[in-house]
């Protein structure tokens, strides 16, 4: 691990940015005039468009597969930046609602709020639920889709979670139990008269999570990319189908470095998550939790300050001190394929891809346009 690391890719806020999607397609003015450079071609002129989410898809991971997604590498587009942290909880909040991370304030996968650290995607700390104690609407603020009540389409499980009651706040959720609904139940919503289409699809990064790149990471691609043809099938006359995606993967696999013993003794508590790790600095140890950090993970992270971040834009021009308390002191951030443990962020079984840093496999996805033929 000795090779000299890329720099972070800091997101494009201003511009081809996941961030910028919802506002330039529900914004003032028509999709002929008003759409920015970056928007793929088709969408241009298009009467109706679908939004299709493919969670975990980054455009590196899509390069290296085009022979097994024909789909997908019909349509028109490119790479485009996602957020900072790049994980799923805070680029979806993203998405939906046109702001930055430092807007919205879902700024990490786990997050300091009321004194403990909330996993946002379970909307839970110590395993048990806060729904009630820190109630969605009041921790993110901002409606969805501009105010409008745009279709969700996605799994029926995910529906009326705390998060999405979070980040998809007053959109009208349209459930599926079956991934071969999910072209249905947009048509649906197309021939109701519906201009504007949210959808969202998890496998791919539930398989790369669990299996890592290989057979099963590219037999889900197909099955996504057959996902992508049947939507594009179901479109109308004049109808547009922009995919994205929230993040990309790091095959990161048994790589994890467990912070040693004296660095621990100067940290409180830890949060966000294994390619994006915040130190909780003991009262009077910032300073010295950043050198150890520093000199311990040096080779194998980007290890900064706090503040020095968010100077730095990773979350957007600014960040309200009451979300800045969100985060950790000192960020130990991945730029090689590794991860850091921390006991109290683990799942049923071990990671294989892994997200959230600010590397180039992790921080350009796809956003890519087609109508039907």
């Amino acid at each position: 691990m000795t090779q000299s690391p890329e720099l972070p890719i800091i997101p494009d806020y201003a511009g081809a940015n996941v961030r910028g999607i919802v506002p330039a397609l529900l914004g003032p003015g028509s999709w002929e005039t008003s759409l920015p450079d970056w928007m793929p071609a088709p969408v241009a002129g298009a009467g109706q468009a679908v939004l299709l989410v493919l969670d975990g898809l980054g455009w590196e991971q899509l390069q290296e597969r085009l022979h097994v997604t024909p789909n997908l590498a019909s349509l028109a587009g490119g790479p485009i930046t996602t957020v900072a942290p790049s994980t799923t909880a805070t680029a979806l909040s993203s998405i939906a609602t046109g702001l930055t991370p430092g807007e919205h304030g879902l700024i990490g996968y786990r997050i300091l709020l009321g004194g403990e650290v909330l996993n946002v995607l379970q909307w839970a700390a110590d395993g048990q639920s806060r729904r009630r104690s820190l109630p969605p609407g009041e921790v993110q603020r901002y409606p969805a889709f501009l105010g409008e009540q745009v279709p969700v389409v996605s799994p029926s499980e995910l529906c009326f979670t705390a998060f999405s009651e979070g980040h998809l706040r007053g959109a009208r959720l349209v459930g599926f139990r079956a991934t071969s609904s999910l072209a249905t139940e947009v048509r649906a919503e197309l021939e109701a008269g519906e201009r504007f289409v949210y959808a969202y699809y998890g496998g791919i990064d539930k398989i790369a999570h669990e299996r890592g790149f290989g057979d099963y990471y590219d037999a889900e691609l197909r099955a996504a990319d057959r996902l992508v043809g049947d939507l594009l099938d179901v479109l109308p006359p004049g109808a547009a189908l922009i995919v994205t995606a929230d993040h990309g993967q790091v095959e990161v696999g048994d790589k994890i470095i467990t912070p040693s013993a004296e660095l621990l003794s100067m940290v409180a508590l830890q949060s966000g998550e294994g390619r994006f790790r915040w130190l909780h600095a003991r009262r009077g140890a910032t300073d010295d939790l950043f050198s150890a950090a520093s000199a311990e993970f040096g080779d194998t992270a980007w290890v900064h300050h706090r503040q020095q971040i968010i100077d730095d834009g990773w979350f957007g021009p600014s960040v309200p001190p009451p979300f800045a308390q969100r985060l950790g002191d000192i960020a130990v951030v991945a730029h090689h394929p590794v991860s850091y443990h921390d006991p109290l962020d683990g799942g049923p079984f071990p990671l294989v891809c892994r997200h959230g840093s600010m590397t180039s496999a992790e921080m350009y996805v796809p956003l890519l346009a087609g109508m039907h033929e």
